[in-house]
Formats: structure tokens, sequence, C-alpha cells
């Protein structure tokens, strides 16, 4: 029941769709003059894509307004980027892993408490928790139990350090409670807990960031490494031998993005800067991101890519764990559960 109400919502559409996507420029661009540039800041897995939106969207502003709109970028590490954009880098547009990274710059006064007004409450892009491991898969992985196996090594980074990691242990541990489901009845958190360290027990590089997990992989460590289900597909469509596990129980990941108001009001940028944000929603840009490996929040779009992107029949949201507020105090607090783990007690 769970499983479809989730898949329903995953192919859902917001109503506002059309509208937000088709907006960008109209009311007034015409009456512009001369250029405008937008900064961007945005975490490092977004990078490709968004250099494949960039010049669409150029040429959809050149023809509405007549303006020439030119880009200064910055990649990093998502909770990187917000802590920068809250210490005074100036982007106009942002767009984050975690929505708990656009929450920090809401509550610095940078971004209107209404950014989740937009599509898919502010959603752009999706993905899942999936596993990478060796070409060929010869430890037969096919879940997260699995990589709690005997001699099976595990990579992924740690969630203190990469805001993004807090996906792949929410999954891990929502796994857990899923199981736990299914014996019981009910959610047990202890359960979870000695899934998740079951797992962590088999850790063999816990590194800084994502990036830095998939380079330790690449370079040869570990027999599996948990990480997005976008990451692994960008690095195959690059060369990269990886197999792709996505296990039955996993989580769905959502990616924010939103105008950073008090900085286009300070650069004059609002209009080209709106309209670049719903741009992001547009069936040509999601076909970008879903072409990048990212699961598409268009139906339509995402229907043309379903067979690329199967929905787990165990599917669950950061809902299902709470939501984000209940998670970052019961696993990552300074007594929640993830430290708990880290220190063995």
């Amino acid at each position: 029941m769970a499983a479809a109400a989730l898949t329903g919502s995953l192919l859902a559409g917001c109503a506002g769709r059309e509208s937000a996507a088709e907006s960008g420029g109209s009311g007034g661009g015409a009456e512009q003059q001369g250029d405008v540039k937008l900064v961007i800041g945005a975490y490092s897995v977004v990078k490709d894509s968004v250099q494949d939106i960039i010049p669409l969207f150029q040429q959809k502003w050149k023809e509405e307004t007549g303006q020439t709109v030119t880009f200064e970028e910055s990649y990093e590490a998502s909770g990187t980027q917000a802590r920068a954009i809250a210490g005074g880098f100036e982007a106009d547009v942002t767009l984050l892993s975690l929505e708990g990274d656009i929450d920090k710059l809401t509550k610095a006064g940078l971004v209107n408490e209404n950014w989740k007004d937009k599509p898919d409450g502010g959603m752009i892009t999706r993905s899942v928790v999936a596993i990478g491991t060796r070409e060929g898969n010869p430890l037969g992985i096919k879940n997260f139990a699995d990589l709690a196996k005997p001699g099976v090594k595990v990579l992924y980074p740690n969630p203190k350090t990469s805001g993004g990691a807090q996906w792949d242990i929410n999954a891990i541990y929502g796994a857990g409670l899923k199981e736990s489901e299914r014996r019981t009845g009910q959610k047990d958190p202890a359960f979870a807990k000695t899934f998740l360290e079951s797992v962590h027990a088999n850790i063999e590089s816990l590194d800084k960031s994502g990036r830095a997990s998939m380079a330790a992989f690449e370079y040869g460590v570990g027999d599996a490494l948990v990480t997005y289900e976008n990451e692994l597909a960008a690095r195959i469509k690059q060369g990269a031998k990886y197999e792709v596990v996505v296990p039955d129980d996993t989580i769905l990941i959502e990616n924010p993005a939103a105008v950073v108001d008090a900085n286009v009001d300070k650069h004059g940028t609002r209009e080209a800067a709106e309209a670049f944000l719903d741009f992001l929603w547009s069936a040509e840009a999601q076909r970008v991101f879903a072409d990048n490996g990212f699961r598409p929040t268009d139906p339509e779009v995402y229907a043309e890519f379903e067979s690329s992107y199967p929905v787990p029949p165990g599917l669950f949201d950061i809902q299902y764990l709470g939501g984000w507020s209940e998670v970052r105090e019961k696993l990552y607090s300074k007594r929640g559960v993830w430290y708990e783990v880290l220190a063995g007690i």
C-alpha cells in the first residue's frame, strides 16, 4: 500500500508545473536593456547537468527578451556550498542536495520561507540510494543486508562531513525499519540501529565526501560503494565499470533548488533568476537531468525514461523516517543513532 502510494507520488505532477516552466523571461522582459549575469551556487554532483542546461536557457532568454545572460558557476559539496552562501558568497540561484541546506539559507534570511511553493515542493530532481559493485557483481550483492555479510568491504562517506552521505545512512537505517516491519508488523528503531551497525562493521573507508568514496572505489578499495544512483549512472556513461544494484528497500532522494532572494534583490537579477529556476522544471531541462542519471520530477519526462529508472518495490521517502527535523535529531544529533554506531554504543 505504502509502496503504491509512493510510486504515485514519484510519478505525480504538481499543479502549476506547466506555468512555472513556461514563465521564464515573460512579464516585461522585452523592456530590459543590456546584459545580465547570474551566479549559480550548486552542489558538485549536478555540475554536468547545469552546464548542459545553461545554453538551453540562454537561447530561450535571448529569444524572449533580446538579452544575453551569462553565468558564473560554483560547485562544491552541498553543505560547503550552503555555508559559503550563508557566509557571503552572493549566488543568485542555488541547487543543493538536501532540503536542510536550503533551510540554513532561510534561517540566515537569504531565501524566502515560501521557497517550497514551487512545483514538486521545490525539488528539481530525484534519485535513489544504490549500491555500486565491481563489474559482474562477483559477490552477488542484492540489497543492503548483503553488505553486512562476512568479508564484504563497504565504502560510503561520513555524514558528519558530507551532507549527501546522510541519504546513504538514511537508506540503510530505513531498510532496517522496513525489515523490522516485515518481521513484527511495526517499525523497530532498535532493529534498524542493529541493521545499520551490521553494515557499518564492514566499512573499509569512511571518506569526507561521496566523490572521495567513489575515487577510492575506482582506485581499487572495497567491494561495494553506497551512493546515489545518478552518480553511478554518470560514471558508467563516462566509461567506468560498475554494476548498479538498486535494493528493493531504499530511499527516494529529492534535491531542491531556490532563488537566493536577498542576493537577486541586491543584484537586480530577480526576473532572470526566477526564469532560470522555473526553467529547471521544463521538459527540456528535465530530459537533461534524466540523461545525466537523475530521475526527472516531470511525470511525462519520467515516462520516457521509466525503463531506465524503475520504482523499487519497497521505496520510501524521508517522511517514512519522520521527516528531516526528526531525522536530524534522532540520527545525527550528538546523541543520535549514527554517532552511537560510530562510537560502538
